[in-house]
């Protein structure tokens, strides 16, 4: 059983808040904030107090509960959705939250709603929970093949960004089959992007991996194409915010030239995401929509300094302008395998397992 040091969400009890582990500190300080209606919901997703496109969808679904504790009627619902549908546009599962949970209580008596909204919640919650065990189990299985495969030695892998248990609401999607693999002592060593601008990886997974007792390093974004070429990575397992109905994938930046380079170096290119993330609606990646984000992420760096305080510090030049798409697109054909809750598949399937739900 995998144990989760925090919860990066508590799903509340009817007519409560909800309280979240705000990710925007970490690694150095771990606070909780309560959130108290739909505007501070939309506030922590837009922030990236919380992030990660499961968990983004599940405390989208809170949000819809804090909403109709407020004001369940239609126009009121239907409002709280398209606020929270806007802050991040390139997740799919927060529409696919929200949607689920409009239509759910739509179609209730007001009188039901608050109750349902709440209810819903916990099962969007529960669903991803579940979806996390199930794509650790089947990712496991290219480990163990991959551990056969070393004789003993460690299982090489290789991730970008941070999509472990601080994305989701238990095990992570990337990390689910490395967690498992720790459980059952295969040995595996985990090559962590650092993930600029916002270093998800260096300040969340290498921190997560870390308390698991996971032997890991953190690399700088443009190391991971050298040690590929020289045999030193095993496997490349990500997460992804978006896959469209051919297989593309729309990951967090840096994502399309790491399958680049797997290609070149023949390192099987693995994407780990619930069926929920597959978005059959969008035939390719060239429509998805990326998002960007303020150019300062770019131009600054935050860290600790001496005095163990959090200090944001510029690193380019004053009057430098910058640029910061958060997202790229992985081609179909460079991804080897979608790690789901359903099994592993082809990328070009991806349209009729999301369909076949």
């Amino acid at each position: 059983m995998f144990e989760q040091p925090l919860l990066t969400i508590e799903i509340p009890l009817i007519g409560e808040d909800v309280r979240i582990l705000d990710q925007t500190l970490l690694p150095h300080r771990i606070e909780h904030v309560m959130l108290r209606d739909v505007s501070d919901v939309a506030e922590a997703i837009a922030t990236m107090r919380v992030r990660g496109a499961p968990l983004i969808g599940a405390t989208a679904a809170c949000g819809m509960a804090l909403a109709a504790r407020t004001d369940a009627s239609d126009t009121a619902l239907h409002s709280a959705a398209d606020q929270l549908r806007a802050t991040r546009p390139t997740a799919v599962n927060l529409n696919w939250a929200l949607q689920r949970c409009v239509d759910r209580l739509t179609a209730l008596p007001e009188g039901e709603r608050v109750e349902a909204a709440y209810a819903e919640a916990l099962a969007i919650a529960r669903i991803d929970a579940a979806a996390n065990q199930l794509i650790g189990e089947y990712g496991l299985t290219l480990i163990h093949a991959m551990a056969e495969h070393r004789g003993g030695d460690p299982v090489r892998v290789l991730t970008h960004c941070n999509a472990g248990w601080l994305a989701t609401t238990y095990l992570g999607t990337a990390t689910a089959p490395i967690y498992l693999a720790h459980k059952l002592n295969i040995p595996i060593h985990v090559y962590v992007d650092e993930t600029r601008p916002r270093n998800q990886g260096a300040a969340l997974t290498a921190w997560e991996l870390n308390q698991q007792g996971i032997a890991c390093e953190v690399i700088a974004d443009n190391a991971g194409g050298l040690l590929m070429q020289r045999g030193e990575v095993d496997m490349v397992i990500t997460g992804a915010d978006r896959v469209a109905s051919n297989g593309d994938v729309c990951n967090k930046i840096g994502t399309y030239l790491k399958s680049l380079a797997a290609r070149e170096s023949d390192v099987p290119f693995c994407v780990a995401v619930p069926t929920s993330t597959i978005d059959p609606g969008m035939p390719d990646g060239t429509s998805i929509p990326i998002e960007e984000r303020d150019p300062l992420e770019v131009l600054t760096a935050t860290g600790i300094d001496d005095d163990g305080g959090v200090r944001t510090v510029r690193t380019a030049a004053e009057g430098v302008a910058a640029r910061n798409p958060a997202f790229d697109i992985t081609p179909a054909a460079l991804v080897t395998t979608l790690i789901t809750e359903r099994g592993l598949i082809k990328p070009e399937h991806a349209g009729d397992v999301a369909a076949s739900e």
